[in-house]
């Protein structure tokens, strides 16, 4: 009896330590194909994230290498709060997070109307899409030959139903902002109109049958059904969209370079303007920090808000 019990626990010690072979096999293969991915999210992503921080306490032109840091602890962020041109900056894009609303608005009526009254789904779908993947270049090249203040073709229409005044659209300071904004919306609306569809064909059917039943018009039937349970794709697209216009550079760079003085000057442009243009390496990465506290500290507060309004 003795032996056969000393047996049965030699069985069970080794089948434990199989176990735990075999899980320690598991987890280091796991680690092995997860590594790839991880080194380079800290090496493209956390490391420069903490340079950024770190290099924000200190006036340093990266020209004169690494003995010309001087650590001025909180300085620049002191300089921020009396730089003009920052405070304008930060103004700009608080600004142009109205576009958001609007093309998200555009986009969800054009879903709605595609899904459900329209044929050649396929066909508009595209073809609202393309702006969204054309190149950026291609697009303010055209923009700009529409916006042209003499013989532009918006202009010229203008003129042809009476405004003899037309605006001058990306030189005049008073709209150039305005005008990429209208940019933004045009090619924001293809990708929103996809999600929202996705979105309307997810909502179950019988829900708008017993609305028919209950002889509900189109607008309760959208105001009761289709608004409520296209809010979680509503909150995807607000928090996607509001981080999006934190990080507009390619069009401002195409088209204005920040001008006309400065009227579309936006964060990050302000941020690159200052860092490789006037190499001043320090004060940019403290751009940096406050910009990423403004995306961190709205879209906190959207997920915050979001249980007041979003039914999942």
């Amino acid at each position: 009896m003795e032996t056969s019990s000393r047996a049965a626990v030699n069985r069970s010690l080794d089948k434990q330590r199989r176990v735990r072979s075999l899980q320690s096999g598991e987890t280091l293969s796991g680690w092995l194909f997860v590594s790839p991915m991880l080194i380079g999210v800290f090496i493209l992503v956390l490391l420069p994230i903490l340079a950024t921080i770190v290099l924000s306490f200190a006036d340093w032109n990266f020209v004169q290498g690494w003995n010309g840091i001087d650590w001025v602890g909180f300085g620049n962020f002191e300089k921020l709060l009396h730089d003009s041109q920052f405070l304008r900056s930060v103004r700009n894009n608080f600004l142009f997070l109205l576009s958001v609303p609007i093309y998200m608005i555009i986009s969800m009526v054009l879903a709605v109307i595609i899904d459900r009254h329209v044929y050649l789904k396929g066909y508009f779908k595209v073809a609202y899409f393309m702006p969204y993947i054309s190149s950026i270049v291609a697009v303010a090249v055209v923009w700009q030959v529409l916006f042209q203040p003499s013989y532009g073709p918006i202009n010229q229409f203008l003129k042809t139903i009476g405004i003899t005044n037309p605006p001058m659209w990306i030189a005049d300071p008073h709209y150039a902002l305005i005008s990429i904004m209208m940019i933004v919306v045009w090619t924001s609306i293809g990708f929103n109109m996809i999600i929202y569809i996705a979105g309307l064909q997810a909502i179950p059917k019988d829900l708008y049958e017993a609305a028919d039943i209950d002889g509900a018009n189109g607008w309760t039937k959208f105001a009761r059904i289709t608004f409520p349970l296209l809010s979680p794709t509503s909150f995807f697209l607000l928090v996607t969209g509001i981080i999006s216009t934190f990080k507009v550079f390619d069009i401002i760079a195409v088209m204005t370079q920040g001008g006309p003085i400065g009227s579309t000057s936006l964060m990050v442009w302000y941020l690159y303007d200052t860092a490789f243009v006037n190499l001043k390496v320090g004060y940019a990465s403290s751009i940096a920090a406050v910009l990423f506290l403004f995306v961190l500290l709205i879209t906190f507060g959207q997920w915050a808000a979001q249980k007041r309004w979003v039914n999942y």
